[in-house]
């Protein structure tokens, strides 16, 4: 990842031409670096044509980034499973279905929970008569108020479980906890369910189901082995990773431009900073989690994104383009100033910061005013043809075009490159 500054909008490409030609040749293992300005490049410095253009000082919105990258993964992972045990007697979705909350998934029969919570009835129903009898031989005694006691300590217990055994009924129809996307679905028509797991929730890449309905109980390729998982399809996150010189800047808050590779643009902000990193290579990195705001569509789990942290945002600021500004050896920063008639007229100015081709002006500028802008465009003295050199090893190869050999390197003697090398290639 890297800190990066930046502007809120595009900007006209401005040309660079460099003074000197670079041409590197490799042969027999070696790699030769010629480094010289040839005739043609000279030419062409000559030739290149500049254009000059008024351009109005500007406020623009400076911004800050940390830039790095990370993972899509929706917030809410459910792994649900029966609490009681039965035989399955419907499957009502498939992986790949989406679901409301308190959407049917499936059901097991009720003749086992019924017979249980038809038992439970009647412990309790004995418990209450043997309640009632104690009660009614009370003769006032130590030892009457102890038998009292316990068996109202009876009834408690014989209670609960028939309201455990009762509610049992209910869980042998499993719903949905949450909203979202089925992902596994890890049983069928006639299995038998332990009863033993509960539904529970994470977040995160956890991994998700084939997409396929399942053969039975663990007879899956899916990695979660809960009977259902469901994830959140309309709240996601992205779990970043940030160096630890660039992890001060970050904090909590701190709003993120999210972009997928196909080019779509999401937005969210930092919702946890991690305080424990991870070390690769000896490099120390922090889990950053942002959460993506709002409910965009067509996000997917584990989708790759490019992020830029915005740690600091400047608006309003008056700012010309780099290119108009000259500074001098002793540091003193000067533009072009035109006025309406076209006059022109160099007024000293104060910079501050240059991000990408804009540059601050903290005095001498406001505005709307109109500097003058040189803008060099490439020339056609380069359209030369080939020419060949000589280099170690052998071999006649051709040169880039526009390249002179007169500008090689004593040494390198006259006409030839080396064995089955081309020089531009």
């Amino acid at each position: 990842m890297k800190i990066a500054k930046r502007i809120k909008r595009m900007r006209p490409r401005t040309w660079v031409i460099a003074g000197a030609a670079a041409v590197v040749i490799v042969g027999g293992g070696v790699t030769w670096a010629v480094l010289g300005t040839s005739s043609a490049s000279a030419s062409a410095e000559a030739q290149r044509a500049s254009t000059s253009q008024s351009v109005a000082a500007s406020l623009e919105t400076l911004e800050k980034t940390v830039d790095t990258s990370g993972t899509l993964t929706p917030t809410v992972q459910e792994d649900v499973d029966f609490a009681v045990a039965g035989t399955v007697t419907a499957v009502n979705v498939q992986a790949g279905q989406t679901v409301a909350a308190g959407d049917v998934l499936a059901a097991v029969d009720t003749l086992t929970v019924q017979a249980e919570a038809l038992s439970a009835q009647a412990t309790l129903a004995k418990a209450a008569a043997t309640l009632a009898s104690a009660e009614a031989d009370d003769d006032g005694t130590d030892e009457s108020a102890a038998t009292i006691a316990a068996d109202a300590a009876a009834v408690a217990v014989a209670q609960a479980a028939s309201d455990k055994a009762t509610a049992a009924i209910a869980d042998a129809t499993l719903v949905a906890p949450v909203a979202g996307l089925v992902t596994a679905v890890n049983l069928e028509v006639g299995d038998t369910t332990s009863g033993s797991a509960s539904s529970s929730s994470g977040s995160g890449s956890t991994a998700s189901g084939t997409g396929a309905t399942g053969t039975g109980t663990g007879s899956t390729s899916t990695a979660s082995t809960a009977a259902f998982t469901i994830v959140s399809t309309d709240s996601w996150e992205v779990s970043l990773s940030v160096g630890e010189t660039d992890v001060a800047n970050v904090a909590a808050g701190d709003q993120v431009e999210l972009s997928t590779d196909d080019g779509d643009s999401i937005f969210g902000t930092v919702s946890e900073v991690g305080l424990l990193p991870s070390t690769t290579s000896g490099a120390a990195a922090y889990p950053v989690t942002v959460a993506v705001t709002g409910s965009p569509e067509g996000l997917y789990d584990g989708t790759s994104v490019t992020a830029s942290i915005v740690y600091e945002r400047r608006t309003d600021v008056l700012t010309v383009p780099s290119a108009a500004v000259t500074t001098d050896a002793d540091g003193a920063s000067t533009v072009t100033l035109v006025d309406a008639d076209g006059n022109e007229t160099t007024t000293t100015v104060t910079v501050g910061e240059t991000v990408g081709t804009l540059t601050e002006i903290t005095e001498g500028l406001a505005e709307g005013d109109l500097v003058k802008v040189t803008v060099f465009t490439p020339g056609s003295g380069n359209s030369g043809t080939g020419g060949t050199g000589t280099f170690p090893g052998g071999g006649t190869g051709t040169l880039p075009e526009g390249f002179d050999p007169s500008q090689l390197p004593s040494g390198f003697g006259g006409g030839q490159a080396p064995t089955g090398q081309t020089g531009g290639n």
